[in-house]
């Protein structure tokens, strides 16, 4: 990544529409959840939406338990160069393609290393389907399952430049400054919040945007059967941190925003962290007798 702070100058022409989504998908039917996430991009794409971000692992559904025991089918086979080209997606691709919308959906990928990952699928207008990026921060028993990436990934559509992170990254505030340095106008979060966490889904990525005077769009699950119960709260923050929208702890929502470089413009113009930040920043320290 550059090192370059980003200017109120580098903002996008246009607006671009974008949807937060938060649904239930069934453990293990990844076929099933592939042709529902295709009717949730098709209600997105009718009301305009660009970019499209549904949960983390969404296509298997994030149970471990399941994941665990049937690797074979819950995992997306990736090519070397990131192509996927599983049948069992044919549902989203069409979607995709028809609505000429971009998708961010969740997923377990399996490399031709063998590396087992969870990732954000990128399935772009054309209907076309790659690996964009790898979850880095791993969260708890995650880590008996998957192989944390190893490299960020920003997303450009149209002049709009988006991070991607996936649910726990969104918790270490690096991750998203290094996406703003790198000139991220927003950060793309699909995620898996479980009841119980709303304090900090609600705060987190909120601030994400506030720290980087950027757009955040945060997708999560819901439904599910303890202790794999999820939250919803599905939101679009602008960069002040405020929501644009955001859905309940419950049901199935597409929340639809626009992202307005104007008001990015504004923000970054008020609120001068990314320009002011020194490289340098917290050194060198001094330790302080009591």
């Amino acid at each position: 990544m550059t090192t370059t702070p980003v200017t109120s100058s580098s903002r996008p022409a246009a607006p671009l529409t974008v949807a937060a989504v938060q649904a239930e998908p069934v453990p293990g039917d990844l076929p099933g959840n592939a042709a529902n996430a295709a009717r949730l991009v098709r209600r997105a794409a009718d009301r305009g939406v660009r970019v499209a971000v549904l949960p983390e692992l969404y296509l298997p559904a994030y149970h471990p338990p399941t994941l665990a025991a049937d690797p074979a089918g819950t995992d997306v086979p990736a090519a070397g160069d990131g192509a996927v080209a599983d049948p069992r997606l044919d549902p989203l691709r069409v979607a995709a393609r028809d609505g000429r919308i971009t998708v961010v959906v969740g997923a377990a990928v399996r490399h031709p290393d063998g590396r087992r990952v969870i990732s954000a699928l990128i399935v772009d207008p054309a209907g076309d389907v790659r690996v964009g990026y790898d979850k880095q921060q791993l969260w708890g028993g995650e880590r008996d399952l998957f192989t944390a990436g190893h490299r960020a990934a920003t997303l450009l559509v149209d002049d709009w430049r988006l991070g991607l992170g996936i649910c726990y990254d969104g918790c270490f505030p690096e991750h998203a400054r290094a996406a703003a340095v790198d000139g991220a106008h927003g950060y793309l979060c699909p995620s898996g919040y479980l009841a119980g966490s709303a304090h900090r889904r609600d705060l987190y990525y909120a601030a994400r945007a506030l720290d980087n005077t950027m757009f955040v769009v945060f997708a999560n699950a819901v439904g599910g059967v303890e202790p794999w119960r999820f939250n919803g709260g599905a939101a679009v923050y602008d960069p002040e941190g405020r929501p644009l929208v955001r859905g309940a702890d419950d049901g199935e929502d597409v929340l639809v925003a626009t992202l307005d470089p104007a008001a990015l413009a504004a923000t970054r113009a008020a609120h001068t962290m990314l320009a002011d930040r020194p490289a340098d920043q917290g050194l060198p320290r001094t330790t302080l007798p009591a």
